[in-house]
């Protein structure tokens, strides 16, 4: 079992079917801007929380390091069409895309 590795410019496909989007990152670095409609779980507890993360979720962090890492896990654990943010955060913003500030999605 695996994951899939998403473009930035391909997100808004996922978001438009509903896709979940978890952003791994620690909740001070997911206050000061996130991908809109991201919410946050830590990977830091992503270990038993992990039915908390549906099958075809996005997972974004800053750069696509530990969203990647999390993928990975989750995908051991039986979820299923997975997707990383390749870039993460960074990416998003390279790309001109807004962030949301605050620890509300």
């Amino acid at each position: 079992m695996t994951y899939t590795d998403l473009f930035p410019n391909e997100l808004d496909i996922h978001r438009r079917v509903g896709a979940a989007l978890i952003d791994v990152r620690e909740p001070d670095e997911y206050a000061l801007g996130h991908v809109p409609g991201a919410i946050n779980l830590p990977l830091s507890e992503l270990q038993g929380r992990e039915t908390e993360v549906p099958d075809s979720a996005v997972l974004i962090c800053a750069s696509g390091n530990r969203s990647s890492q999390a993928a990975a896990y989750l995908a051991a654990q039986g979820r299923q069409k997975l997707k990383n943010l390749m870039g993460g955060t960074f990416g998003w913003t390279r790309e001109g895309r807004d962030l949301v500030i605050g620890d509300q999605s």
